[in-house]
Parts: C-alpha cells; structure tokens; sequence
C-alpha cells in the first residue's frame, strides 16, 4: 500500500520534470507510509507534506517536496484496495512476463475484497460438499458464499477506521442481500503486535504450557501419479492423483501412505505435479483418484527437479513408497522411500504460499 502512494506522489513530481533515483523512491515510500498514518487516524488532516532527500552535494538545494493528499489516500487505498464489489466477483489475472525475479508469490489482483469474496464462495462450495451439510441463506436455495458470524481484524492496516468500516460496510452489504444477519467485530489486541504475540504465545505452548490451537491445512492436497500406458500419438499418459495430506492435516504430524509402490524417477529433469482440493473433504492419505473434475482439484504450481540417481543410470525408475508430513513452518514434506538402500527423496512444497 505504501509503494502505491509512492507511486502517486512519484508520477506527481514526474509531471513537475522531477525524476527519482531508486534510493530517493525507497525514501518517497517511507515518507507516504508516515504522512497515510497521520490522515487516516486524524480525520482532521487533509494534507501532509513529503519530504525526498537530495542524493548529491547539495543536500539542502536539491531536496524535493511535495505533498499527499488525503483524495489521495482515499483513492488509492480505500478504492484500490478495498473496492466496493458484488460477491460473485472474482479477482483478476493477467498475463505474466515468462521471466520473473524469484521472491513471494504475491496477488496480481489488489483488490482485497474480491479476495474475500473468492475465499467465502470456495468455503461455501466446500461446506455443500459435506454429507447432509447445505449453507442455507434466508431466501431460498443455498448460500452463495459462506456467511460470517464475527470478525476479528489483523495486521497493522487495519488501525485505520476508514479501512476497517470499509470492509465492514461491504460484507455486511453482502450479508444482507442474503437476508443474513450482519457479522459481530471482536475487540483484538494491539494490531502491530498481534503477529509476534502469537508467535511468542506459539512457542510457550509448544514448550507444554497454555493452550495450543490446531488449525492443520485449509486443502487436501494430492501428487500425480502418470499412468503406465504405450505411448499413443497425440495423447499424453492419464494422471492419477493420491491423497497425500488430507483436509486439516496439522501441522508437526506425519501420514503413511498405503504400501503400494509407485515408481520414481532420478537422475533427469522431472515434474511433481501438485493439486489442492478444498471441497473433497474426506478423502484420506492414500485415496487415489483415477478421474476427477477441474471443479474438485485445482492444479497447484508443479516443482521441476532433478534427483540424485545414487549410482543409477540416469532416467531409471526405482520402486518406493511414498509418505508425507507437515512441518512445524507449513511445509508439506514428501519421502519416496525406495525398497532397498537407505537413501531417501525428498521434496517439500509450502502449502501456506502454495510454492516449492
């Protein structure tokens, strides 16, 4: 949000024939990240002047000066991040250079509300899948995205008012139109601080004391498995997915896979093809699905390596069973064990940013 006002304030002093270096731009994002502080927890401020210093000699003659509005900071924050949407909106792509900068794998959409209203529909799809379980709105017919009953708000950007009412007003809005009663705001704690409390508070309950709370992965999540089948022109070998970690599996715990042995390829360039389901539910570790619709598996960001043949010859298939854990971090961890030997494969997957 900061880069964003930077970005306005930058494109300002550009149309002034001001032009900043990338040293300055980092200054720029600081100086708006104080000055949208001080307007959105004042009401009374309409202004705040940013200061960018002078990378040369002339430290006081080449510094530059403007201003940010609170026009501004409402459009670019309040309308770009928090826009007004219906809930059956969904957040946009867009197409993506094939050449990108490693680093996390961040939204292309910045509107966090069509976000919010993405999460809810997948959690009400998810909550109709369950036996005998509908999300039933006021009105007739099921709910089209699962209706919230409190909210607890996170994260620094929300000691705004302006932006805590914003989302507010829009999820009650959508409550509403279902005929939904509206959500209850829970009282937190301090906002800058709630993220090293948990930590803190995590790390004393793993030490035996206090209470712990399991949460365990929002998916179930599956490996490819390719089928073995003569080649065929124009037809690439079916893939069967296992269940490696079902839903809510938590953190810290370990699943053994059913003993059959799948074959794994070492010693060339392969492909783990990843898939996460948030509506199958029930399957457990080791369910294999030999058909499944798009609508129930969501392939996930494969991961290309290349294992170590431990003396083989490259491209040979070796027998193993596979089992899986999830780490203390949210990583899913998966072990080909092969048959003989004491070597053993690994490839662990972060089900939290969904990444190698």
């Amino acid at each position: 949000m900061d880069l964003a006002l930077a970005h306005v304030v930058r494109n300002k002093l550009a149309a002034e024939g001001k032009t900043l270096d990338l040293w300055q731009l980092q200054a720029l994002t600081h100086g708006c990240r104080a000055a949208k502080e001080s307007m959105l927890t004042d009401p009374s401020i309409d202004a705040m002047p940013v200061v960018v210093p002078s990378r040369g000699s002339n430290l006081i003659g080449g510094t530059l000066r403007t201003e940010l509005t609170r026009g501004e900071v409402t459009q670019t924050l309040v309308e770009g991040f928090f826009p007004e949407v219906d809930v059956s909106v969904r957040p946009a792509g867009r197409a993506r250079t094939a050449l990108t900068r490693l680093g996390l794998p961040y939204a292309q959409d910045p509107g966090i509300t069509r976000h919010l209203a993405a999460f809810l529909g997948r959690q009400a799809r998810a909550m109709e899948n369950l036996a005998g379980f509908r999300t039933e709105s006021g009105s007739e017919g099921p709910a089209s995205f699962l209706h919230p009953t409190a909210v607890l708000f996170n994260g620094g950007v929300f000691k705004a008012p302006a932006l805590a009412e914003r989302t507010l007003a829009i999820l009650n809005g959508w409550l509403e139109a279902e005929s939904a009663p509206p959500v209850r705001l829970l009282e937190g704690t301090d906002l800058d601080l709630a993220v090293a409390r948990g930590a803190a508070y995590y790390g004393y309950a793993r030490r035996g004391q206090g209470v712990r709370i399991r949460g365990g992965t929002a998916k179930a999540y599956y490996i490819g498995i390719e089928s073995a089948m003569p080649a065929v022109p124009g037809m690439e070998p079916p893939i069967e997915a296992v269940c490696v970690a079902p839903f809510g599996m938590e953190e810290g715990t370990e699943a053994e896979l059913p003993p059959e042995e799948v074959g794994l390829v070492v010693g060339e360039l392969v492909r783990f093809r990843f898939f996460g389901s948030s509506v199958r539910r029930k399957d457990q570790a080791g369910t294999l699905l030999e058909e499944w619709s798009p609508t129930e598996l969501e392939e996930i960001e494969p991961i290309e390596a290349s294992l170590s043949a431990e003396g083989r010859s490259p491209g040979e298939v070796v027998p193993v069973r596979l089992r899986a854990a999830v780490t203390e971090v949210g990583t899913l961890r998966l072990e080909a064990v092969p048959r003989t030997g004491n070597e053993t494969w690994k490839v662990e997957f972060d089900v939290r940013g969904e990444g190698a």
